[in-house]
């Protein structure tokens, strides 16, 4: 297949038995929301409409996503809006830590639109709420999940100052479908970010994830793991690939749970700490399920 275009028309548009979402009943998941809404804080949980959403807000946890809620790019499987940024808030680290600390969180994810429209990209906003939620809840395990900044060097000095726990960047998709997945962004330079933030913060863990069901080869995903070995990165997930508009990427296949946790164990044997796997899986979900281990 083509990396340039895929055909609608190999769209599956009916979902199998194992793609089911639960609606939420615990009251936990409506304090969550309304704690969401108070602080005036944006959730990748919505913005991207993950489906996992009622889970984790039942639980009481939320990946927060900072910069606001408009992306200066327009990948083919995202569903949060591409549109001119508003200005950054302020004050939205500090809203963040307040979050962290009602919710009484030990594991934290914060990640962030593409901001190009900025120098750094974003990338002190981002150390500013690592360095809020530090202050406000000592011992927290921090993840950030962040766009390639353009492998800026300044920028990732600026997040590896910070010191976050676990430093996520998705590559997303295998090499070949990148062009037509991920907008402005390059394989080979996500690979270069996730490198050289281990070289530059070796205490961090780095961390990235793949979607399946966009048209990848088996041998894809096997090489696409080696890649990502060979910079450094020891923690994975991989999730079905889910079309949130008809003006999104078709869902090319629906790929089972049993491959899902074949493929589970094939990035086990080449050497991931910890492997998330299946159909449902994101970039954060269960992301507490991870300890890293602190420096001495």
């Amino acid at each position: 297949m083509s990396c340039a275009k895929i055909d609608p028309a190999l769209h599956q548009s009916r979902k199998p038995d194992w793609i089911k979402v639960r609606l939420p009943s615990n009251p936990v998941f409506f304090s969550t929301k309304a704690l969401i809404s108070d602080l005036r804080l944006h959730t990748v949980c919505e913005e991207a409409q993950c489906p996992n959403r009622w889970e984790c807000w039942s639980a009481g946890t939320a990946t927060f996503m900072i910069a606001g809620e408009r992306c200066t790019r327009a990948c083919g499987f995202c569903a949060v809006t591409t549109a001119k940024p508003f200005a950054l808030e302020e004050d939205e680290p500090e809203r963040v830590a307040q979050a962290v600390v009602r919710m009484k969180l030990k594991h934290v994810v914060v990640t962030a639109v593409a901001r190009d429209d900025l120098k750094d990209g974003g990338a002190r906003h981002f150390a500013r709420t690592i360095e809020a939620i530090r202050a406000a809840q000592p011992g927290i395990v921090i993840e950030v999940l962040t766009p390639d900044f353009h492998a800026k060097e300044e920028c990732l000095q600026m997040i590896a100052a910070a010191r976050p726990d676990v430093f996520n960047h998705n590559v997303e998709t295998v090499e070949r479908l990148t062009p037509l997945v991920r907008s402005r962004a390059k394989y080979r330079l996500s690979l270069q970010v996730l490198q050289r933030m281990k070289e530059i913060a070796p205490d961090s863990v780095t961390k990235s994830g793949i979607m399946l069901g966009l048209g990848e080869t088996e041998l894809e995903i096997f090489q696409t793991m080696d890649d990502l070995r060979a910079s450094g990165v020891k923690v994975l997930t991989m999730g079905q690939y889910l079309r949130p508009s008809p003006q999104h990427l078709p869902v090319i296949e629906y790929v089972h749970p049993d491959t899902f946790q074949f493929l589970k164990s094939i990035a086990e044997q080449k050497g991931f700490a910890h492997v998330a796997s299946g159909p449902l899986v994101r970039s954060s979900y269960h992301a507490a399920d991870f300890v890293p281990a602190r420096p001495a």
